[in-house]
């Protein structure tokens, strides 16, 4: 039963923590120069006004930092934990700039691409380098991600530490 409760939850919430926790970063500790600095593609921005450089570097710095609380216990996760937040980056960051082609107004939610590009793009990255989660512990995460997604950030809104609740 302990191996079952390791494989299926502890495992795979240890193996993602550092794209959640990079994903959350920025709600935190953002804010600042927009990363496309206004440029446009198309006659549409980039990314958009709430993708900055402070945060797309919080996100590295807390990936990272989860993957070197990790260490002690799977040596593999600090390599892993810098791959999942380059890709949690990646993943936001082709969603936002989606959004833009497709016109969608900043800040406007995008059901799906909001609550698993950052998820499914990050395990991509990580993937090449092993110790991924079980396919049930995949799809646990994935329900997972989407009830977490969901209640941080109505959390986050209702601090008004975001401007909206997705």
């Amino acid at each position: 039963m302990d191996f079952i409760l390791f494989d299926l939850i502890i495992y795979p919430i240890l193996y993602i923590l550092p794209a959640y926790v990079g994903n959350a970063a920025p709600v935190l500790f953002g804010g600042g120069k927009p990363l496309d600095h206004n440029r446009k593609f198309r006659g549409r921005r980039i990314f958009g006004k709430n993708k900055t450089i402070r945060g797309t570097i919080f996100v590295m710095i807390g990936a990272i930092l989860v993957g070197i609380i990790e260490y002690p216990f799977f040596h593999y996760m600090l390599l892993i934990s810098i791959l999942l937040g380059i890709g949690t980056i990646v993943g936001d960051l082709l969603g936002s700039f989606i959004k833009r082609q497709l016109r969608f107004k900043s800040g406007r939610s995008f059901p799906i691409m909001d609550q698993y590009g950052f998820f499914v793009v990050a395990l991509i990255f990580a993937l090449p380098f092993g110790h991924i989660p079980t396919l049930y512990g995949i799809i646990f995460l994935f329900i997972l991600t989407g009830i977490l997604h969901l209640s941080t950030n109505i959390s986050a809104y209702m601090l008004k530490l975001k401007r909206v609740p997705w």
